[in-house]
């Protein structure tokens, strides 16, 4: 469901009587949905997360589902709050605990049982986690993020009302569309692009492009909203199905270690990330597709048919000064840290969507230039 007003059309009872609502500490937040919920006649059981969810949070989760016996969960707020709800739909009706499912640091067994119906309701535009079938769980212990995933674990209804992101502060509001932004660009060029993926990226960078800076200094603008939205429904379509790229493989790995926004850390990487691409396939590959697929990105980015390639990196940049999102040193990353970063960004799975293998050296040149 899409559109301004969607939430008013939603019928909850349609997957059960009981529910366990996974979103934001302020009741104020949720209070939209709650009255529906209400008038559905659907008893709800408010399970408040404050944060990126971590394996401990998807547990009691879990485990407060159980006790209230919900029928079906739903995930209210941002990336966080959906990614713990698929999660915690996913956990209520699978023996043993969360490291029986987790890639990476757990033993990646598949889900024996179909999770609990989810429905997701984002209120930020900027992960399309309401269109993903993978939740993304932080482990503190092992200073990594990772993901639980399944086919499965793709939410029942995934409801999309721009009008919910109205209330949403300019940074936060500017951090996760540089998200969408990325999740548009990265699957665009990855090497697993397919013609149905092509469309919803080339559709949401334009949108993007022409209303991102609009929507961070009119917050009431709802026809800027409504393309941010979709731009981030897009962009979740988008690297479900054709991967990303070295943004979030380096966003996985400083997520993991280090307390920082994920919109945040991609927005201060997408123009070094372009950069370094861009050269490299030049270099080593110059009549690779993905040099024409910049171009694209160039050429849309700007308005301009005649962008040269690196204008793309030009305009992302203003873009991430003109929106105020700081470099990554603001989360306390030096160069101290740059060999161990780009060691864990290596291995991180969404390298291997990037449109060239890049070199340690390449990986430390992108991260030096993002502090």
């Amino acid at each position: 469901m899409f559109g301004p007003g969607a939430l008013q059309e939603f019928q909850p009872n349609q997957f059960g009587r009981r529910v366990l609502v996974v979103g934001s500490r302020a009741p104020s937040r949720i209070a939209p949905l709650l009255e529906i919920l209400n008038r559905g006649g659907v008893v709800c059981t408010h399970y408040a997360i404050s944060g990126e969810p971590t394996v401990e949070m998807v547990s009691r989760g879990a485990e407060e589902a159980r006790k209230s016996e919900s029928d079906f969960v739903i995930g209210f707020g941002g990336g966080s709050a959906i990614d713990a709800g698929k999660a915690i739909a996913a956990l209520v009706n699978n023996p043993g605990d969360v490291f029986d499912y987790l890639e990476v640091i757990g033993k990646s067994k598949p889900l024996v049982h179909p999770p609990l119906p989810c429905v997701a309701i984002p209120t930020t535009a900027g992960t399309g986690a309401e269109v993903t079938r993978n939740s993304v769980i932080a482990s503190p212990e092992y200073r990594v993020k990772v993901s639980l995933r399944s086919p499965l674990m793709l939410p029942r209804l995934a409801l999309v009302d721009p009008e919910l992101t109205k209330d949403l502060p300019s940074p936060l509001t500017a951090s996760t569309g540089m998200d969408a932004l990325t999740q548009l660009i990265e699957p665009y060029v990855s090497i697993r692009a397919t013609p149905i993926t092509d469309a919803l990226c080339l559709d949401g960078m334009k949108r993007a492009a022409r209303s991102l800076r609009r929507v961070c200094s009119a917050a009431d603008d709802l026809d800027a909203r409504t393309d941010m939205s979709l731009a981030s429904l897009y962009s979740g379509m988008a690297l479900a199905n054709a991967g990303l790229g070295a943004v979030h493989g380096f966003a996985a790995a400083i997520g993991g270690m280090f307390s920082a926004p994920h919109g945040a850390i991609c927005a201060a990487l997408l123009a070094p990330v372009i950069r370094v691409n861009i050269d490299a396939l030049q270099q080593r590959q110059p009549k690779c597709e993905a040099l024409a697929r910049y171009h694209d990105v160039a050429r849309l980015l700007t308005g301009n048919h005649d962008a040269k390639l690196m204008d793309a990196v030009d305009w992302v940049s203003h873009l991430r000064d003109d929106l105020k999102i700081p470099r990554l040193t603001a989360y306390g990353i030096t160069r101290a840290d740059v060999s161990s970063v780009c060691e864990k960004a290596a291995a991180a799975s969404s390298m291997k969507g990037n449109p060239i293998a890049l070199s340690p050296e390449e990986l430390q040149s992108i991260l030096t230039e993002a502090l």
